[in-house]
């Protein structure tokens, strides 16, 4: 996911290129494809890339322990520091800032690095393979999603029963776990 600026960086600032991409990269421990349209401008200090991305990483569900294809819509903008200067070739100054991205010797940025971070940061805390997934059975570990299992149904476990007098209506809760096991 890299794009030669060495003419932007000749422009005025202000100056705006879009790229289309469609590519491959390493993303969350899997290769997957990502697509979707950058824009980038001349800034006074380097190059601001801009866009939305599109991608599928593949992850374990929280529930069912089964591995899916999870679709991620990405927000990227970052700005983008030349590392030697554009005519003379000399080495410039980076910022003393910490996570800089930086424009390299030949004057090309790579998206790789701010893809990776936007899909860490999109990627649910605990994903889910749908909204009704049944999960395991607490017994034997059966995939609930894949129809009952043969387990016999538990009763409540002493140490919380007394939390049943407490709501009429989680006696309606319990019930329906019971019938999801069943």
């Amino acid at each position: 996911m890299q794009i030669n600026v060495s003419q932007l960086l000749k422009e005025p600032i202000g100056s705006i290129r879009t790229h289309t991409l469609n590519e491959i990269a390493e993303l969350a421990g899997n290769s997957s494809r990502v697509e979707g349209e950058v824009t980038l401008t001349r800034t006074d200090r380097g190059i601001l890339a801009q866009g939305t991305l599109r991608t599928q990483v593949g992850l374990t569900c929280g529930r069912c322990l089964s591995q899916f294809a999870c679709p991620l819509s990405l927000r990227i903008e970052d700005e983008y520091f030349p590392s030697t200067h554009i005519s003379s070739g000399t080495q410039l100054p980076l910022p003393d800032e910490s996570g800089y991205l930086k424009i390299d010797e030949h004057h090309v940025i790579d998206l790789t690095e701010a893809t990776r971070q936007c899909v860490d940061l999109a990627i649910p805390m605990k994903p889910l393979c749908g909204e009704g997934c049944a999960g395991l059975c607490p017994t034997c570990g059966h995939n609930l999603n894949q129809g009952p299992c043969d387990c016999p149904p538990g009763g409540i476990d002493p140490r919380w029963a007394k939390l049943n007098t407490l709501a009429p209506a989680n006696s309606d809760v319990s019930a329906n776990n019971q019938q999801g096991r069943e």
